[in-house]
């Protein structure tokens, strides 16, 4: 088993230290392929993102979400790190790092990991906008459903 790190948590995440954290002691990781989400304000209108998750299932998701990367590609260390609770334009939402020999592995899995959080982790997000209002719910995108389409293309 590789190391692993999957956290669902309120408060903000230190990128350059979970990719240092992931790499300390090793010499065989040649590459580090990571993202990170930001909450966007989206043209001004939007205040902070509610984001609601169900404790227990969603870091269970995640990890199948990450086993099947796993499965796929040859990594060397997972971390995915998912902020909860009320997220500003600007802040981070989600950071995704993929450790592997090589560079290919390493962007791949984590392409796939972040689409498949994307849509199948369960998460829901609650527009608050600038104007005081309350928004919607945030729906599922007809992209982020396209985009999974493709990985079961390539399996």
């Amino acid at each position: 088993m590789i190391p692993r790190k999957i956290r669902v948590q309120s408060e903000n995440f230190d990128a350059a230290a979970e990719s240092a954290a992931l790499t300390e002691g090793r010499r065989d990781i040649g590459a580090i392929a990571s993202f990170i989400g930001l909450c966007r304000d989206e043209a001004g209108t939007l205040e902070a993102l509610e984001l609601e998750y169900y404790p227990g299932m969603a870091e269970e998701e995640i990890a199948r979400i990450a086993d099947e990367a796993e499965r796929r590609w040859p990594l060397l260390g997972v971390t995915v790190i998912h902020r909860h609770g009320r997220i500003r334009p600007g802040e981070q939402i989600v950071l995704v790092l993929c450790a592997s020999a090589h560079r290919a592995a390493a962007f791949s899995a984590a392409e796939f990991l972040m689409d498949f959080l994307k849509s199948r982790a369960p998460f829901w997000k609650k527009e608050h906008r600038a104007d005081g209002t309350q928004g919607e719910w945030v729906a599922a995108k007809d992209a982020d459903e396209a985009a999974l389409e493709r990985w079961s293309r390539d399996a």
